[in-house]
């Protein structure tokens, strides 16, 4: 994966997480839908219990991407 694809990629997955942590995404994603965009384990969880999830996947997630920057073939 080129460097840019791999910022942009980052970005947008960002935005999501943002969305989820902060501007109510929590809330719109309890029941059915967390199931379906998160995973089946989310299915019954609160909204305070996403946001935790979220936040969880965002600092692996943020690791990952310095990873990524320095070592090209890690990328996927």
């Amino acid at each position: 994966m080129s460097l840019i694809a791999w910022i942009i990629q980052y970005a947008v997955q960002s935005l999501l997480y943002k969305w989820i942590l902060s501007w109510g995404g929590a809330k719109w994603l309890v029941g059915l839908k967390s199931a379906l965009t998160l995973g089946w384990i989310t299915w019954d969880w609160n909204a305070e219990q996403i946001r935790l999830y979220i936040l969880i996947i965002w600092i692996f997630s943020s690791l990952w991407f310095v990873v990524g920057l320095f070592k090209p073939e890690l990328r996927f």
